[in-house]
């Protein structure tokens, strides 16, 4: 991606005022005092892990629980999602605008943010697998503590990952504690959909529907719902204890004291100012159809599994299968970031394409649990590129625009804005279609049409998304990765500002 045609003419750095010699960095100590000790990056990388192991948890489960469990018709689950997801969306430039005007603390300006949002997601999330006594409102109990938990993560996201820009000014240890970052994130994803679904494994088990004369509805068994209330209190247990390491592993950057000799963006100005920038932008909409791609082939994996293949008890194995090649494979596709540069790292993306029809076309246990190792292989990669894109597109603005401290936040909390609404608007229209095709809450076979709709979910829609997403990434040049002596500007860019 290049740098945009219509910026500041000169895109050199203007020299900096005179600093004070406290602050102002040795020749050659750069290298040294931008690098990060192995417990930061892994404390910085368990922050993450609460969040993602929820998350990971909603996107298998929560569907299938919302439909089979608390029985809700598709039109609601539909509704249901969307809705939680366009509050997340929604919820991220707000986040962004009051984190953006917060005042330094002794623990930093980001952090408070993610301290004090802990408590409250914890207890939204457990509250988003109860299942309330009555049943006429119960589209109203999930929409409720969905959008809260959405909201309340999106405070606690936005902060903790443009976190990464305020830990070091050396780009290069900045895409290290991304990939540590990601690494733990995805052992998070993992810990979550393997906990939670080993748990709850016995609420969906095939003698619950050969043990009923009933060819349609089937009723909920008590200890179904026994089982997602151990499941949830495991995972929301996960937020205290992560937190605390965050903290005591990791520290924001220090800011002088001393007057500001730049003025920052205001929140609206900035995000003006992002939106019309040609790298972030190609990014954004790049990665709007890659990601929604993911998310609706996470949430219909299992679906799929239960109602339009005979592969209900390999769920278990499938959904850990894609989670482990991920985990794993993410320092490889870290040394290939490295190594061959980020807009090489996109084609791994491409592996998920002929593998997704193919579970579609044939699916059978071998096909899937090959099938599932590429899909864990792809999605490492998917979710690694923008996060270590997006920083490289902050420098090369900052470069070109000379604005001081404060725009991380926007082009974090923005970034995530689009890609929550492209999701929401995927699984909203996703869902909405079995209603369209004759979905029945709580059957143990579905009709014809719903298998097809499956199909389709699992195998095209992806395909087409990704392909689309992959073209726009290509075209055109990818922006610069800083030099060191423009990263140490930068840097001192930013200590040399206060952060309003």
């Amino acid at each position: 991606m290049a740098a945009s045609p219509g910026g500041i003419p000169d895109p050199a750095i203007e020299p900096l005022p005179p600093q004070p010699a406290a602050h102002t960095p040795e020749p050659g100590s750069d290298s040294r005092a931008g690098r990060l000790s192995f417990c930061t990056k892994v404390c910085y990388g368990i922050g993450g892990v609460p969040n993602q192991a929820a998350s990971s948890a909603i996107a298998f489960y929560l569907q299938l629980f919302l439909l089979d469990v608390a029985q809700i018709p598709a039109a609601q689950v539909s509704l249901v999602l969307f809705v939680g997801k366009v509050s997340a969306a929604a919820t991220d430039p707000v986040a962004g605008f009051f984190i953006n005007r917060s005042r330094r603390t002794g623990s930093g300006r980001l952090m408070p943010w993610v301290l004090g949002c802990t408590p409250f997601i914890a207890l939204a999330y457990f509250f988003l697998w109860f299942l309330p006594p009555f049943t006429s409102l119960r589209g109203l109990w999930y929409i409720t503590f969905y959008c809260l938990f959405q909201a309340l993560a999106t405070f606690f996201q936005v902060p903790y990952t443009a976190l990464t820009m305020l830990l070091t000014p050396s780009p290069r240890e900045r895409d290290s504690a991304t990939a540590y970052r990601l690494t733990m994130e995805m052992a998070g994803t993992l810990l979550g959909a393997a906990v939670h679904g080993l748990i709850v494994s016995g609420a969906h088990a095939p003698h619950r529907c050969e043990d009923t004369e009933l060819p349609g509805w089937v009723p909920v068994s008590p200890d179904a719902t026994h089982l997602y209330y151990i499941a949830a209190t495991v995972v929301t247990a996960t937020y205290p204890v992560c937190i605390i390491l965050l903290l005591l592993g990791v520290k924001e950057q220090p800011e002088p004291s001393g007057p500001a000799s730049n003025k920052g963006l205001s929140f609206l100005a900035g995000l003006g100012l992002t939106i019309r920038h040609p790298p972030y932008l190609k990014l954004v909409i790049s990665f709007l159809f890659i990601l929604a791609a993911i998310q609706v082939e996470q949430s219909y994996l299992v679906l799929f599994c239960t109602h339009a293949s005979q592969l209900h008890d390999h769920v278990q194995s499938l959904v850990l299968t894609i989670l482990v090649s991920a985990v794993l494979s993410t320092p490889l596709w870290e040394w290939v970031l490295q190594r061959f540069g980020k807009r090489m790292s996109a084609f791994g993306i491409c592996a998920m394409v002929p593998f997704a029809i193919l579970l579609a076309a044939v699916p059978t246990a071998p096909v899937a649990y090959v099938v599932s190792f590429v899909y864990g292989v792809s999605t490492a990669v998917s979710l690694l590129l923008p996060w270590s894109m997006l920083p490289d597109v902050v420098d090369d603005f900052q470069i070109q625009h000379q604005h001081g401290p404060g725009v991380e936040t926007i082009f974090y909390s923005s970034y995530v804005f689009f890609t929550k609404l492209s999701g929401a608007v995927a699984l909203g229209i996703s869902t909405l279609s079995l209603e369209f095709a004759g979905y029945e809450a709580g059957a143990c076979k579905q009709a014809e049409q719903v298998v097809v709709t499956l199909k389709v979910l699992i195998g095209a829609v992806p395909t087409c998304m990704i392909l689309i997403g992959l073209c726009i990434l290509m075209v055109g040049s990818a922006p610069k990765v800083p030099s060191q002596d423009t990263s140490r500007q930068l840097s001192l860019r930013r200590t040399s500002c206060s952060i309003a």
